[in-house]
């Protein structure tokens, strides 16, 4: 590290997380990844944290998807943080590959790596920020779906008080904040303000496999961070869903923990699940649940931190009382009631979202042959 460098993380007195996943390998298909490959990961950030300046770090998957998720003072885009989370996939594929899992080193499009790891495979979130005393903060993991599942439950959040009281009991929720939208098509990005452009942002919302969000802040900082690569864009070519993950500040002047989470509770169809190719409802599920044999079932799970000097607290698992049981059925009751419609849309995805868009193309074309 040059001098200038070491004095800027030295004396930055704020602190980032960077929340980087991807799917390197599975069991038996897209279920989870080994215990092997876990531990393959782990040991490669704990080797390396001391070099890359990481305060601290945890581990888990959700699905076949690994994230890392890592504290330090080295600002966003850090180069020595997003080379080791790329390392680390690195080798949880080589082990991947060793142990015949599918889809080894799936999300990683890129042979090396370029600066971060942005634009190569691997989702990205991160949130740079003065820790507050009492710093807490949300992880929201999905497998199986796309980078707009996020706009229902949070346009809810943020934008609704019959979903979220704390827009009416909460001023700095009331007004000012600002939502960054990203058209995933085109690359660009747009800002929104709260409560003013709320039928803007709706309009936006309702198409999300274009338009996602992308996070939110107001004046008391960045609250809220979301992964928007689209896995398709970069490859050319359909490589598995995108598998989105968010980090989002919360109490205070942000939404309390219980007004985060309860957003999911309305289990909303995504796009998503098996061959990426239908509508499904996002299950909330427990940490470190493989994906569902039954259609692939879109799910999402979340991990509540509590922060000091960027050092984490065992993690809480949002999902793993006994009334998001009850959410659950009702996620499984509308897998029924959506598969009851076979394959006919709105049960598929239209042609162009169709993630085997030229498998269907294909068979289309033969079918096509055929009017006169």
């Amino acid at each position: 590290m040059n001098f200038l460098r070491f004095v800027y993380v030295y004396y930055n007195m704020k602190l980032t997380l960077s929340l980087i996943k991807a799917d390197v390998g599975s069991i038996g298909g897209h279920t989870r990844p080994s215990e092997e490959l876990l531990s393959k990961v782990k040991s490669v950030i704990e080797s390396g944290k001391v070099g890359a300046g990481i305060l601290d770090f945890y581990i888990g998957f959700t699905g076949d998807d690994i994230h890392i998720l890592m504290s330090h003072k080295n600002g966003l885009a850090a180069r020595r943080v997003h080379e080791l989370a790329w390392k680390a996939f690195k080798a949880g594929a080589d082990t991947a590959k060793g142990q015949g899992l599918y889809g080894a080193g799936q999300d990683l499009l890129k042979d090396s790596f370029s600066g971060n790891v942005k634009g190569m495979g691997p989702g990205v979130a991160e949130l740079e920020f003065e820790e507050r005393e009492n710093e807490a903060f949300v992880i929201f993991t999905m497998d199986k779906t796309e980078p707009g599942a996020f706009n229902y439950p949070l346009y809810r959040l943020f934008c609704e008080p019959s979903a979220n009281t704390g827009l009416i009991l909460n001023p700095e929720l009331s007004h000012g904040v600002e939502m960054t939208i990203m058209d995933v098509v085109e690359n660009k990005k747009a800002v929104f303000k709260i409560p003013e452009d709320n039928f803007l942002i709706a309009a936006a919302l309702m198409y999300p496999g274009r338009f996602v969000i992308e996070s939110t802040s107001n004046k008391s900082g960045p609250m809220l961070s979301i992964t928007t690569d689209r896995l398709h864009n970069i490859a050319g070519t359909y490589v598995g869903k995108d598998d989105p993950a968010a980090i989002m500040r919360l109490q205070k002047a942000f939404p309390a923990t219980e007004e985060a989470c309860s957003v999911f509770k309305t289990v909303h169809y995504v796009a998503g699940d098996t061959r990426g190719s239908h509508h499904m409802p996002l299950m909330p599920v427990k940490v470190m649940t493989q994906a569902s044999s039954n259609m692939c079932i879109p799910i999402v799970s979340a991990v509540l931190f509590s922060m000091h000097n960027g050092k984490f607290t065992a993690f809480v698992d949002a999902f793993a009382t006994p009334d998001w049981d009850y959410y659950r059925t009702k996620a499984v009751k509308k897998v029924e009631a959506i598969r009851e419609q076979g394959f006919v849309h709105p049960a598929t995805l239209i042609p162009d979202e169709l993630e085997y868009n030229n498998g269907y193309k294909a068979i289309m074309k033969e079918a096509e042959d055929r009017f006169k």
